[in-house]
């Protein structure tokens, strides 16, 4: 298990502040809340077989196979923070986001649908 570098308390806090007015959520809150959901994913579903990108947010390697070290991944998905954080949430299903083109995804294990959301309960929170 790597290091945090957000504490879960405030990265769940940004998340929470995004979700419920994502539009008014300063650039710190909603880059705390992609590096949280990317941190978490990564605890749920360790390995370095597929490299999730949210751009200019932060980058993560998840499920276990292939092992990546140097230059492109050989499995790359890139999304914007939003879109991260409407699959995360459970606001948009992979399915919609993909056929709505708004992430990229090449390689193999590039579907994340059976993984998000990440947080299917958060108006309960």
């Amino acid at each position: 298990m790597a290091k945090r570098r957000i504490d879960p308390s405030e990265g769940h806090s940004a998340l929470l502040t995004w979700y419920r007015a994502p539009e008014s959520a300063t650039r710190q809150t909603l880059f705390t809340a992609v590096r949280y959901t990317l941190e978490e994913i990564a605890e749920l579903h360790p390995g370095r077989a597929v490299e999730l990108r949210v751009p200019p947010a932060g980058a993560t390697q998840i499920l276990p196979g292939t092992t990546h070290r140097r230059g492109t991944p050989p499995a790359v998905i890139e999304m914007s923070p939003r879109t991260w954080l409407e699959l995360a949430c459970g606001l948009l299903t992979w399915e919609d986001a993909s056929n709505a083109n708004q992430l990229q995804a090449s390689g193999q294990r590039t579907d994340l649908s059976a993984y998000l959301p990440l947080f299917p309960n958060l108006r309960a929170d």
